[in-house]
């Protein structure tokens, strides 16, 4: 995915790039200078929004084309907007480390069946890969879990091949866990303050000895 940028200067404010439609940012590396940058707004909410941090992007405009991962993007904290992006460099030959988001896809049958409900234990795997292996998110299948305990390890998925992951292969990614019925918790009825409420409409009741 093509991203354009250009350079920015820094004497300029933050405040006036935003107003016209900009959104400042800085790219870095390895052996990459930190140079300020600044892209369209809607251009990189468009593909943020699509590509996520988990895919390699190419920047063009500020000297050679360059492969760089989203490192950091700040947000607005009430509009939710981006307000400045950290990209980062890849050097040739170098391996990345990014944590990639699962996507599950598939019908389970244990599901299906109301006999038992999915657990996803992970919600996302790091792993260290070549850029251009790098995938935008790794499918989990859970069309295999059938019945109560399948399950689905770190094994069973389909990783690229110069992928390394540092966690053991049989750590669990999801399984079926057995469908419970929620028993509605009724709170104890204290039987001293119904006590106390009968014996006070008593004593309301007691007629008012004659003078």
């Amino acid at each position: 995915m093509d991203l354009t940028v250009e350079k920015r200067d820094l004497k300029g404010k933050a405040a006036s790039l935003r107003r016209r439609g900009m959104l400042p940012a800085i790219v870095y590396g390895r052996s990459q200078e930190a140079t300020p940058i600044a892209v369209e707004l809607k251009s990189f909410e468009k593909l943020f929004h699509e590509a996520g941090e988990s895919t390699v992007l190419t920047l063009k405009g500020v000297g050679d084309a360059k492969e760089v991962l989203i490192q950091e993007v700040a947000l607005h904290p009430v509009s939710g907007v981006p307000q400045h992006v950290d990209f980062y460099a890849i050097e040739k030959g170098q391996t990345v480390t990014v944590e990639v988001p699962f996507e599950f896809e598939g019908i389970s049958e244990a599901v299906k069946a109301g006999v038992g409900i999915l657990v996803k234990v992970m919600r996302e795997l790091e792993i260290e890969c070549e850029p251009k292996d790098l995938p935008p998110h790794i499918v989990v299948d859970i069309s295999s879990l059938n019945k109560i305990d399948d399950k689905i390890t770190i094994a069973d998925l389909k990783l690229p091949a110069s992928a390394k992951v540092s966690l053991d292969l049989d750590e669990v990614v999801a399984m079926i866990a057995e469908a419970k019925e929620e028993v509605e918790e009724v709170a104890p009825i204290d039987i001293t303050q119904i006590e106390t409420s009968v014996e006070r409409g008593k004593k309301e009741e007691e007629p008012e000895a004659a003078e």
